[in-house]
């Protein structure tokens, strides 16, 4: 076919193309919230949206609010634009074990912290917050770039992702150290955490064995 042709065909077929398309309408399902950075689910009908200062909300199925799920705004620094609560994550048994973890730039150091906290037993819409464990921390040199997305795989594994640590363009190079979590996604084993032994780095990571890296760097 010859590019004139092509061309008509095209056009003759676009009306016909469009007139397939679905009608989408944007409907308000929640509001009231105060800086909501993140929204995650743990498996059946709820929502539960994060609040940069330190708070998750319990929502139901219409987007009603059932309770205040979290609360750590007196940990949480969130001082600076890019700093807060920043993620989270429901462990892919949270229906048995009652775990899910968040990710915070903590107090006054403003460093990355990433903690698991567990639901209060026989109050599923509250988490207990003196249940936290931490999991894993790194320095963050400047306020903003923080990251702070959470994720577990198909595998079970966690995934974090972290910023640069921040300023602009990467002054301290982070993003192509290798021995530093800035500027990084991770992958670490949580499913067997405690006190002593918060994650471990599982053998497939593609850098273990490999002293001039982070075993941790996916």
């Amino acid at each position: 076919m010859h590019k004139h042709s092509l061309f008509f065909a095209l056009l003759f077929a676009f009306p016909l193309f469009m007139a397939a398309q679905p009608k989408i309408q944007l409907n308000n399902w929640a509001s009231g919230f105060d800086r909501p950075v993140d929204i995650a689910h743990c498996g059946d009908s709820r929502l539960f949206i994060v609040e940069q200062d330190g708070l998750i909300w319990t929502l139901d199925s219409l987007g009603v609010k059932l309770d205040t799920f979290l609360y750590i705004d007196p940990r949480v620094n969130s001082t600076n634009n890019e700093q807060g609560l920043l993620g989270l994550a429901f462990h892919p048994q949270y229906a048995t074990n009652g775990y899910f973890f968040v990710y915070y730039t903590k107090g006054s150091s403003g460093n990355t912290q990433v903690s698991r906290f567990s639901v209060k037993p026989g109050s599923p819409n509250e988490a207990d917050p003196d249940s936290e464990l931490s999991i894993l921390t790194a320095a963050q040199p400047f306020s903003n770039h923080n990251g702070g997305c959470l994720k577990f795989g198909p595998d079970g594994y966690l995934y974090i992702g972290l910023g640069d640590g921040g300023s602009g363009g990467d002054p301290q190079g982070n993003g192509q150290k290798k021995n530093t979590f800035l500027g990084k996604m991770l992958r670490i084993d949580v499913n067997n955490s405690d006190a002593s032994t918060p994650y471990v780095v599982p053998s497939d990571n593609p850098f273990v064995g490999q002293t001039a890296y982070s075993p941790e760097i996916w």
